[in-house]
């Protein structure tokens, strides 16, 4: 019993104690726009690079297979991207910040979409509230572009990992106050 009540609290202690550190990241982020911007704009450079630098290597490894040149290139292109936002971050930001406005928009779509498939669920509202914070942010992103490109993409990214850790908290806290007890009906 003590080891179900263990496994029990770390399955809602975890996606809690997760909610409250992507908060945590979000205020950070929004304290520190500008580096936030900077960070975002690196971590971008050095997925594009690692992910460049793997499909090099698969293109040879798979090279009798057919398509080698293209693979190539892709992998070229990628890591060609990934050096020019490290060259020209400015150019990178701005860049970045029309990229993020369309992702912001896709993802508060597709939060709104979520929060309407869980909508039996208590709090579900809170995925709603974050749905709508998404796609406000993203056409802020697309009609304040170019002029505050510098903080405003580190603004944006923390707003949106701090709306997307409270509907993480508040989805921990639903499921944390309806344990599973054989002695209660399911609820459907």
């Amino acid at each position: 019993m003590t080891a179900n009540l263990t496994n029990d609290t770390r399955k809602v202690n975890s996606p809690l104690w997760m909610g409250i550190v992507l908060v945590a990241i979000g205020l950070l982020a929004i304290a520190l726009p500008r580096v936030a911007t900077i960070v975002t704009e690196t971590w971008i450079a050095l997925i594009l690079i690692s992910s460049g630098t793997t499909k090099l290597f698969y293109a040879f490894q798979t090279r009798e297979q057919g398509g080698f040149i293209w693979k190539l290139l892709l992998g070229t292109l990628y890591i060609a991207t990934g050096i020019m936002l490290f060259v020209n971050p400015f150019t990178g930001v701005l860049t970045l910040t029309l990229l993020l406005g369309s992702f912001l928009l896709a993802e508060g779509v597709f939060e709104l979409i979520l929060a309407f498939r869980i909508r039996p669920q208590r709090n579900w509202t809170s995925v709603l509230a974050n749905g709508i914070v998404t796609v406000l942010l993203g056409v802020i992103v697309w009609f304040q572009w170019p002029s505050n490109a510098p903080w405003l993409l580190g603004t944006a990214v923390g707003a949106s990992v701090i709306f997307t850790g409270i509907s993480r908290v508040m989805l921990a806290i639903n499921s944390g106050s309806t344990p599973n007890n054989p002695d209660q009906p399911a609820a459907v």
